[in-house]
């Protein structure tokens, strides 16, 4: 039985194009690329932001933008959600008065690649959130989704330049979904998770980005305690994760891994050694 409820369609004619160059020794050459495509979200009557996308489930990064920008709270009901493919649009409709304005009043630029930005206070919530002390990773599991996670064919495998987040449940991966932005694919999850009434609970957040602050409050605002990368940390983002109590864990590669934070988590049941290939070393792409 296939682990991923979700996973990348790397063969989606609408997620890549190819095009033509020349390589190092001028020879004739080509590859593909992802596309980009512009989505102007609306909140009810409201236009709030235009995102650039690869395109794939809008709602999913419509609703998920929502929540973690906080215009939307966890519960809140949503009465239709119209997306319009010719005119790049979504709209995202509810049944009950948002704070949307206060938080169009006051902008933070992030880290997150494609210039994402936060709307209201980045830490909105975030003090009030205690993420699960009983949660545990065991570095079996860790072995075993990045070994799942980097053989699976991906748009990144095909055509590089993206990123990729995971929900994850011990070493069973189960949303995997992928943008131009680490932002936007966190969102998307978020909006998934929503959607279809999936909680926080035994949860473990993948991503092949940079541990910034932006993807810590995200993550702590999902409220899920584990947070992985094969990529490295910023400081403001160990700061943020250790003042909530998130792990936090970075260059996960092969058999190596750095925990910066909340390893108290942490069960170490698997020799190293002994752990099997996790395909980083497959031909791939740079992000």
């Amino acid at each position: 039985m296939d682990e991923f409820l979700v996973s990348p369609d790397p063969d989606d004619p609408r997620l890549s194009e190819a095009i033509d160059g020349i390589d190092h020794t001028g020879a004739a050459a080509s590859t593909r690329v992802p596309v980009e495509r512009p989505l102007t979200l609306y909140l009810n009557g409201q236009e709030i932001v235009t995102m650039m996308t690869i395109g794939d489930r809008p709602d999913c990064l419509a609703v998920g933008y929502l929540l973690n920008q906080a215009m939307l709270a966890p519960g809140d009901p949503i009465d239709a959600i119209e997306f319009d493919a010719e005119l790049d649009v979504i709209v995202v409709r509810t049944k009950v008065a948002t704070n949307f304005e206060a938080k169009l009043a006051k902008k933070t630029l992030t880290s997150g690649c494609a210039q994402g930005t936060a709307f209201g206070d980045l830490l909105d919530r975030f003090d009030s959130i205690t993420l699960d002390a009983h949660a545990t990773l065991r570095t079996s599991w860790l072995y075993a989704l990045s070994r799942k996670i980097n053989t699976r064919p991906s748009l990144y495998l095909t055509a590089g330049a993206i990123h990729g987040c995971v929900l994850c449940e011990a070493d069973r991966p189960l949303v995997y979904m992928e943008d131009v932005g680490r932002h936007n694919a966190i969102d998307k999850i978020a909006g998934w998770m929503a959607l279809n009434g999936v909680g926080p609970q035994g949860k473990i957040f993948y991503t092949t980005g940079r541990l910034t602050s932006e993807m810590v409050i995200k993550c702590v605002r999902m409220e899920i305690p584990i947070l992985i990368s094969r990529s490295g940390f910023t400081a403001w983002g160990v700061q943020l994760a250790r003042q909530a109590g998130l792990t936090l864990i970075g260059r996960a590669k092969g058999r190596r891994f750095l925990c910066v934070a909340g390893e108290r988590r942490l069960v170490f049941d698997a020799d190293p050694t002994a752990a099997p290939d996790d395909g980083q070393g497959r031909k791939s792409r740079d992000d």
